[in-house]
């Protein structure tokens, strides 16, 4: 079996990669949870943050973007002693910031999905490159995303999070040439 690289790193990885990584993604409550967990990542491994992934489902609510607009400091400084999570005071209060802005671009656009998929008229954009080819950090269409998102109060959304972000909700499909896991 051919699968990109960077998927052989442990059986969740692998899972993760075969089943949900580059799968074109509609559903709001879903990006959003990658969104953040993108957001969770900045200076870390993806596996690092992959492996609290549960931990984050529970203690964010089930990525519930209408609960998580609402907390409060207190429910912050609860999170910021949550071993099971990334512990960062930044990107713990990027969770509120990011929800309440999520909330307001499906007030706009009537879904987030509308809003991320017109970015690419509705159809993924698909990079077919060998095993040895690397992906870009960013693109011009992830610095011109990341900029939007900035301008509408989303934080920890810099160019190389939203390609991520991205390539994990089927926005761009970057699978490597032969990679088995290509719909």
């Amino acid at each position: 079996m051919t699968r990109c690289a960077w998927a052989l790193g442990s059986e969740l990885m692998t899972t993760y990669h075969d089943t949900e990584w580059g799968h074109p993604s509609h559903d709001d409550r879903y990006l959003f949870e990658l969104l953040l967990l993108e957001g969770a990542q900045a200076g870390l491994s993806w596996s690092t943050v992959l492996n609290k992934r549960e931990n984050y489902r529970s203690a964010l609510d089930g990525f519930d973007f209408a609960r998580i607009a609402r907390y409060d400091q207190a429910k912050l400084d609860r999170l910021l002693l949550d071993p099971g999570i990334v512990r960062n005071r930044l990107k713990i209060s990027s969770t509120v910031k990011n929800a309440r802005a999520f909330l307001a671009v499906r007030e706009e656009f009537g879904t987030f999905d509308a809003y991320l998929w017109q970015w690419v008229d509705g159809t993924p954009v698909v990079h077919r490159r060998g095993p040895a080819v690397p992906p870009p950090a960013s693109t011009e269409l992830s610095d011109r995303i990341s900029k939007d998102l900035k301008r509408r109060g989303f934080t920890f959304v810099g160019t190389t999070i939203v390609y991520a972000y991205l390539q994990a909700v089927g926005v761009v499909d970057d699978h490597v040439t032969g990679c088995t896991a290509i719909r």
